[in-house]
């Protein structure tokens, strides 16, 4: 299901829940009557202390929930980070390399093009569904340090070239090993649990505040229902580092190695 599809669902069932219950709660029985001398339009005055009350418990969850947001935030953007850090480091050695034959360079060159193809087409959606990386791709960046360590330098450049490629591909691994620690969700279900109670103690909050039927008074309803439904969908969708369907986060790698990946071919 389309992420957008289910934050309109979402967003649509918060209004509808308000609404229906806003316009329940203010309905009399057939028959009976107002009472005499109270104007229809007048509300029971909210107390003070009920109004302070609703105040506080908003601005907590405000808090909270902008905390959050940060949260899931920071590790999205750290995530990307290790992706970044990885892509490059191994375009770096397909760049130093240059240096070599070009037996052992094409050779270096098909394998990181071989473990990035196994990064972006199976890894990824096995680290974005089971929150896990595949022995497989372990293997072949493996198989990149073997191409460099076991080869010993023939001159001056290639010495030179040497250390620098080991350290590119050993910063690879690191990044690789933070993609892995970052592949699950970053909300605990206890942060869930409470993100989700207080939007359902913030929404009640309204019916204690003696809204009415107007059309002003129901827009607002829906309108702030609705805008916590959006944020906890913001949270949702955020909590998962590498996005729920991981189609954007692999770009780094299809932006350095697009016939790796695919991205470099079609039809012109």
């Amino acid at each position: 299901m389309s992420e957008w599809l289910v934050l309109t669902i979402v967003m649509a069932a918060a209004c509808a829940v308000v609404l229906v219950v806003t316009v329940l709660s203010q309905r009399r029985p057939r028959g009976t009557a107002a009472p005499v001398g109270l104007d229809e339009r007048e509300a029971p005055e909210t107390p003070d202390v009920l109004e302070y009350m609703v105040m506080m418990v908003g601005v907590v969850y405000a808090i909270v929930l902008g905390l959050a947001i940060a949260g899931v935030w920071e590790a999205r953007g750290a995530a990307q980070d290790a992706v970044r850090t990885e892509a490059q480091a191994l375009h770096e050695v397909t760049q130093r390399a240059q240096v070599y034959p070009a037996d052992f360079r094409d050779q270096l060159r098909t394998d990181i093009d071989t473990y990035v193809s196994e990064v972006v087409e199976a890894e990824w959606p096995r680290m974005v569904d089971h929150e896990e990386l595949s022995p497989r791709g372990t293997e072949l960046l493996a198989a990149v340090r073997s191409d460099i360590a076991e080869r010993e330098p023939k001159n001056e450049l290639e010495a030179q070239a040497y250390q620098p490629m080991l350290d590119q591909v050993a910063t690879a691994e690191d990044a690789r090993n933070a993609r892995a620690a970052g592949a699950g969700e970053t909300l605990p279900g206890i942060v869930w649990f409470g993100l989700i109670s207080g939007a359902v103690v913030t929404v009640g909050l309204i019916f204690t505040m003696q809204i009415g039927r107007s059309f002003r008074e129901l827009l607002l309803a829906a309108l702030f229902s609705a805008l916590i439904a959006f944020l906890l969908f913001l949270v949702w969708d955020f909590d998962a580092p590498f996005g729920r369907s991981g189609s954007e986060s692999a770009d780094a790698f299809r932006q350095l190695f697009p016939t790796a990946t695919g991205a470099g071919t079609g039809t012109g």
